[in-house]
């Protein structure tokens, strides 16, 4: 590291010892704009090397080395003392003048090399963040695609039980709630975790936060299609919520030919549909559930069309 190096503590040595005669003036010019504590310097300042003799700026300067070394600050100190001797032009504040003008030059080289040392090592550390960044969204990607395929295998196991419509119910709401929770931790939405309210006379079995809006979701997989009062419930739990909020109604079954009709004429365009074929090609992949449901809104907001099928995206 170009900051520990000896060639570099030499030359803060230097810097310290020989541009400035008088030690107060010193730390006044030198040290002070690095955030060296006044109290610290003054302390040194009384001390006694082996001999008995007050410390020299030299020996200072090698215990002030020597203390900051392990500070997390001790790059920018040791740079700022080194940007400073490089512009210096108070030489006749020094006691030796050739000296000075030696070592000022000497900061002047060294902060070049500093200079070019900085913007590689930050170069670097920009190529290992991308590389990270792109290792973390891989091994995101790769638990997507793990997540996916055992829920989809949940969901056809399902489309062939007709025995217990409670116990499909149920499950298909894990289901749904683990695919928005797969969204959720390649960062695209956020899921809300099921909740009561009003007292608690209101469940909301699923929601979501996507372009921050809030989404409650409600779910039917029931022997028959659904109609329009099923979805009544859901406007109404939309209607209570805040103005950033809206519903989405997942029908595996499909719906009745009037509910999209209705829904058209519904003052509140705030409810959008999925079938039970847009959940499967969101859980196979076939569609990307994000880009589906950016579709699905636009279509609603856009052109009054509370339903849009997501085969419609497919190539």
């Amino acid at each position: 590291m170009m900051y520990e190096s000896t060639d570099t503590k030499k030359l803060v040595i230097e810097i310290i010892a020989t541009l400035v005669h008088i030690k107060n003036t010193m730390y006044e010019l030198i040290l002070k704009p690095t955030g060296i504590n006044k109290d610290y310097f003054q302390s040194l300042t009384k001390q006694k090397n082996d001999y008995g003799k007050r410390l020299s700026k030299r020996e200072i300067a090698s215990q002030i080395i020597a203390d900051i070394e392990k500070h997390e600050k001790y790059e920018k100190i040791v740079r700022s003392i080194i940007k400073t001797a490089s512009e210096w032009n108070q030489f006749h504040l020094a006691d030796n003048e050739y000296e000075a003008r030696a070592t000022v030059q000497k900061a002047r080289e060294v902060l070049g090399v500093l200079d070019i040392w900085e913007e590689k090592e930050a170069r670097r550390r920009e190529q290992v963040r991308k590389e990270e960044e792109k290792e973390r969204k891989l091994s995101k990607e790769q638990e997507l695609v793990n997540q996916l395929q055992l829920l989809l295998l949940m969901y056809d196991s399902l489309a062939g039980n007709n025995e217990n419509p409670q116990s499909r119910g149920t499950m298909l709401e894990d289901i749904v709630n683990r695919l928005f929770n797969v969204y959720d931790l390649t960062e695209q939405l956020t899921v809300m975790s099921a909740f009561r309210r009003n007292n608690n006379g209101e469940q909301i079995d699923g929601a979501f936060k996507l372009d921050g809006w809030h989404y409650i979701v409600e779910m039917k997989w029931t022997s028959q299609i659904s109609g329009i009062r099923e979805l009544d419930s859901l406007y109404g739990k939309v209607s209570r919520s805040g103005k950033q909020t809206m519903g989405v109604f997942i029908s595996i079954n499909g719906w009745s030919s009037h509910v999209v009709d209705l829904m058209k004429q519904h003052p509140d365009k705030s409810v959008l549909l999925l079938s039970g074929y847009d959940l499967r090609l969101a859980l196979s992949r076939q569609v990307d559930l994000i880009r589906m449901l950016h579709l699905k809104i636009s279509k609603l907001n856009l052109e009054s069309e509370p339903f849009f099928g997501a085969e419609n995206m497919l190539e």
